[in-house]
């Protein structure tokens, strides 16, 4: 965004940021009083004990920045808080916005919103778009490419996003869209993970009981249940108890509220009202009788554990769909076996 703020401020500012300040070019004890007060010694290099800390503009984030310099090929921008002092910026302090980039009219002192991150070349570079994801968020991104060490996200950008192998959950495919956030790895550089969504997913959802909704699955905790987005940004789980295998990292699934915690967090179920769930969960024992040549090797006395390995079914919901079974005169239940008719 750009802000020409006022005529009094970019001049102001145009006069500091010229490179050479009319003053500081004086020669003798002018010059040196006027830079020891704001961190620069007589050579104009900074003063490393009476300096103000560096700093420089923040990398993923989108941000207020002030126009330093005009050359042929862009702008130099830096932040807004190292315009206090009125002499030259450190080079690593400014950062380049290419000049398709630049919007029209801009003039050294006017401050523009940019947004930082590394270029092909691995050089900070500013821009005035606006990415779909920004450190401390997450977003859905398409995956554009898979490369050898890892996947190429669409963010919005030039340069694609990457995520490496260490940070997916389960295999990407081109084309895939996954949920994910942003980091910064060991050289600076930003980067997408499927990792560590838990935290930063939202927990105050408009939802209450009862209502339907749509959410991604994002990591299955076994221990727990399966972890979901409901509509990519609120924090919810499927519990365990429920049969979640058939799904796969990524998957949008349809659910139903069953309660909202404390902390704000979702509890969803994808089971259906009890006569349709009965109907699939019939369908579905009737087709592992089949894979097993029409005789279940065990019973609805069976143990709870080994019902749930076998059929994904609590031993409750097992029960209700044989005897929907043997109602409809589909199995038979005789020499305390499982058959079908």
């Amino acid at each position: 965004m750009y802000d020409k703020r006022n005529d009094r401020r970019s001049r102001d500012n145009s006069k500091n940021y010229s490179g050479n300040n009319s003053k500081g070019n004086q020669t003798g004890g002018s010059a040196s009083r006027n830079n020891s007060g704001n961190g620069f010694g007589r050579n104009g290099k900074r003063d490393q004990a009476n300096a103000e800390p560096h700093i420089s503009l923040a990398m993923g984030k989108l941000q207020p920045a002030v126009i330093v310099k005009k050359v042929d090929f862009g702008v130099y921008v830096t932040s807004e808080k190292n315009t206090k002092g009125r002499f030259a910026i450190d080079e690593e302090d400014k950062v380049l916005l290419p000049a398709k980039q630049v919007p029209e009219g801009a003039e050294v002192g006017d401050f523009i919103d940019v947004f930082v991150y590394r270029d092909s070349s691995d050089r900070p570079i500013a821009t005035t778009n606006i990415p779909r994801i920004k450190l401390g968020e997450t977003a859905v991104l398409t995956v554009k490419e898979i490369g050898r060490i890892g996947a190429f996200l669409d963010w919005g950008l030039e340069k694609d996003l990457f995520l490496p192998y260490k940070e997916m959950t389960d295999k990407v495919e081109a084309g895939d869209e996954v949920l994910v956030r942003m980091y910064t790895d060991k050289s600076g550089r930003l980067c997408a993970s499927m990792k560590g969504l838990y935290h930063l997913l939202r927990t105050d959802s408009p939802y209450k009981a009862g209502d339907e909704v749509e959410g991604r699955i994002y990591e299955f905790g076994h221990d727990f249940g399966t972890y979901v987005a409901v509509d990519d940004k609120y924090s919810a789980m499927i519990p365990r108890h429920e049969d979640t295998s058939h799904f796969k990292i990524g998957d949008i699934i349809d659910a139903t509220v069953t309660a909202i915690k404390d902390d704000g967090k979702i509890d969803l179920t994808i089971r259906q009202k009890a006569y349709a769930q009965m109907d699939d969960d019939a369908e579905k024992i009737m087709e592992l009788i089949d894979s097993y040549a029409g005789v279940l090797p065990f019973t609805e006395k069976a143990d709870p554990e080994v019902i749930k390995r076998e059929t994904g079914l609590s031993k409750a919901a097992f029960k209700r769909a044989i005897g929907r079974l043997y109602k409809e005169r589909r199995i038979d239940l005789s020499d305390g076996r499982i058959r079908r008719v």
